[in-house]
């Protein structure tokens, strides 16, 4: 009995997909639930298994084919229909084998000299075996590598390689990046504040409890739980820099939706933290370490990536300095973190060593003027360089 293999039904507004990677090749044998092949869709990956055990009978749309919902894209053999026609065919397989015994052809070689043969780009018919019954042995094939006419092919093919462009289409996820990237450039009047803040007051307070913190709450305490709880208390104060605009309106959001940058081998996703006002710290590090996980490995949903009314980045983890982060729109703002590096500052008079870190925040300059968007990123600057302050709410 034969069994199609369907894709599923696709996230929302979400039109087609794109075969990403076949884990098996058609002849494999497979079993139910095992991971067949991965699709790629604007925003996230996802994965179709297999519905029965038996064995991948034809691949009908390739790596990088295009696909919608439903659509058959393999057909499996089930085990029970396979296990018959192997029993069916085990006498002529056999007798088969002890013909080719017998009578080995010209040219006549094992599969592992095969594969040897087709690395290395060498024609099997011009080559003599002296393997028993003349079949070709590796050492065959690596003598024919030794002739200077073979070296010199080979040499002019490996510089001819090195001088070639290399031209691979872009996936579907960095497409879309590129698409919102422009459209946001194209349709926000984008503009960037700067500012930087002194962490050792949260360096200090981290380094004392995140022993106790791991111990208690079985997960790591960071820098961004800090900030995300920051940001949340400014919002709070500036309304105007958590809402967004539809159309002719301007739209107050009164939940606080964090969205928190993550970078992927696909391209840069933002999982969602919800109501991150009435997250604790440790469930918003735990929330953090367990979105960041799962775009990773592609198991990210687009629910997850929805409904963000604030996006923080952090380009510090790759040793950026200073940059200016770019709207997730609808979001009207964005906050960048940076790079932590020591620098002399003046304290009281004094010139002291301390850790400092670049803030940049981008705004939509059409509903956040630049008041606001400086009165925001300085409350952030003071929450974090007074922490005792997110505990008060003051």
């Amino acid at each position: 009995m034969t069994i199609e293999v369907k894709v599923p039904l696709l996230p929302e507004s979400v039109a087609d997909a794109t075969v990403s990677s076949w884990h098996k090749k058609a002849g494999d044998s497979v079993m139910r639930d095992e991971n067949l092949v991965d699709l790629e869709t604007d925003k996230v990956m996802l994965e179709v298994p297999a519905p029965a055990d038996g064995i991948l009978k034809e691949i009908r749309v390739p790596n990088g084919g295009s696909v919608k919902a439903s659509e058959i894209i393999a057909i499996i053999e089930a085990a029970s229909a396979v296990s018959k026609a192997e029993k069916a065919s085990e006498t002529t397989e056999v007798a088969a084998a002890a013909v080719a015994a017998a009578a080995p052809t010209a040219a006549t070689a094992g599969p592992a000299v095969r594969r040897v043969a087709a690395e290395h780009d060498v024609d099997l018919t011009a080559v003599a075996g002296t393997g028993k019954g003349g079949r070709i042995t590796r050492e065959n094939i690596m003598a024919t590598l030794t002739t200077p006419a073979t070296q010199m092919t080979a040499t002019t093919a490996t510089v001819t390689a090195a001088h070639e462009d290399k031209r691979v289409p872009m996936t579907r996820i960095r497409a879309r990046i590129a698409e919102r990237l422009l459209e946001v450039s194209q349709s926000t009047a984008m503009l960037t504040t700067f500012n930087e803040v002194n962490l050792q007051q949260v360096m200090a307070l981290r380094n004392r409890y995140k022993e106790k913190f791991e111990k208690r709450h079985n997960v790591r305490l960071g820098f961004m739980s800090f900030f995300v709880r920051a940001a949340v208390e400014s919002l709070k104060r500036s309304p105007i820099v958590n809402a967004s605009i539809d159309g002719d309106d301007i739209v107050y959001h009164n939940y606080f939706n964090i969205g928190v940058a993550v970078s992927t081998e696909r391209g840069l996703v933002v999982p969602v933290l919800r109501d991150a006002d009435q997250m604790s710290m440790a469930e918003i590090e735990a929330k953090i370490v367990e979105c960041a996980n799962r775009a990773r490995t592609g198991k990210l949903t687009m629910e997850d990536m929805q409904g963000g009314t604030f996006t923080i980045t952090n380009g510090g983890v790759f040793g950026s300095l200073l940059s200016t982060p770019i709207l997730n729109s609808p979001q009207s703002a964005i906050l960048g973190m940076h790079k932590i590096e020591e620098r002399a500052v003046v304290e009281n008079g004094q010139i002291v060593i301390r850790p400092m870190m670049y803030l940049a925040m981008s705004y939509d300059h059409r509903i956040i003027d630049g008041k606001e968007s400086v009165s925001f990123l300085v409350a952030i600057k003071e929450l974090l360089e007074d922490p005792a302050r997110l505990l008060l709410e003051i």
